[in-house]
């Protein structure tokens, strides 16, 4: 039993873990900011720059998938400019049609592209393949140790952990520009802070952390890591220190009770299939998040201005 978990479990529980940590601490801040549709526009736009990353280079890894994101953020930008400007609508507007058509473009043409090579399909992308991110050279806990062994862990879980930490390591290095510029941007600037460069960094460590989580959750499923854990946080306290070790933890329990139920949740009703580890990751995030809203100490404060 314990070699059937560490190789068909442990993996994808640290990499759905370690995906919903790299999207909440972003989401904290975006979620603060009043800005936590950014979390649905990154992943409307991401997915036609990874489809389009794939189709030039014929691969999943991390660069071509960073910088096909990126471009495809650059191309967005230009067209709601431009539809804005040529249509004369305002910018909300503008931004419905260009991320939806975008992530239309990019599962329209990820449907029609041969990808029996790579793990990459419609229903891929919109809802990852957390599932199939098996360790197979594990037989046991003492795989652990096993060079050899650990040289066949999937590659996802290396570059999440590596998107996870840089996050993390980041929000402690900013953490005061990022603190000021949130309460206060107008206070920031007169202190000579950033408070634009704060911003698109801030903008650019969720598209990373959404492009990281791409292979765990998809780039649908993925607003729902940053933006739940962040909102129930939110509900618990006033304190931003506290709200972030809160959004972890609603993070990393949503990822763990997500997958075993995913899993295991089906059998235990009399149904033999499982369902969508990360749907159902998404599902549980949502789940505390209304308890939270009826049952949090701060619930009746939604609305009022952030705390520091």
């Amino acid at each position: 039993m314990n070699a059937e978990f560490v190789q068909l479990s442990l993996v994808p529980i640290l990499i759905g873990v370690l995906s919903a940590i790299a999207c909440a601490l972003p989401g904290n801040f975006l979620v603060l900011r009043r800005q936590a549709l950014v979390g649905d526009a990154i992943s409307h736009v991401v997915l036609p720059g990874i489809v389009a990353g794939f189709l030039l280079t014929g691969s999943t890894s991390s660069l071509p998938m960073l910088f096909g994101a990126g471009a495809a953020a650059l191309v967005a930008v230009g067209l709601i400019e431009a539809v804005k400007r040529l249509g004369r609508i305002e910018p909300g507007a503008a931004m419905g049609v260009v991320f939806t058509g975008m992530f239309a473009a990019g599962v329209l043409v990820l449907e029609r592209t041969d990808t029996s090579s790579v793990h990459l399909d419609v229903e891929h992308a919109l809802m990852g393949n957390l599932e199939s991110l098996i360790w197979f050279d594990a037989e046991g806990w003492g795989s652990l140790l096993d060079p050899q062994a650990l040289a066949g862990l999937p590659p996802e879980l290396a570059r999440i952990a590596l998107v996870a930490l840089a996050i993390g390591v980041l929000t402690l290095a900013f953490w005061r520009p990022l603190k000021l510029s949130t309460f206060d941007e107008g206070f920031a600037a007169t202190l000579g802070l950033p408070v634009r460069a704060i911003g698109l960094g801030l903008v650019s460590a969720a598209a990373i952390a959404a492009v990281a989580a791409f292979d765990a959750v998809g780039s649908i499923i993925v607003i729902a890591m940053f933006i739940c854990p962040p909102a129930a946080a939110r509900l618990m306290t006033e304190r931003l220190e506290h709200q972030v070790l809160w959004s972890l933890a609603f993070a990393s329990l949503s990822a763990v009770a997500g997958y075993v139920l995913a899993g295991y949740g089906p059998s235990w009703l009399g149904f033999s299939a499982s369902v969508s580890a990360a749907g159902m990751i998404a599902v549980v995030s949502g789940l505390v998040l209304g308890l939270c809203a009826l049952f949090a100490p701060h619930r009746r404060r939604i609305g009022a201005p952030a705390a520091d």
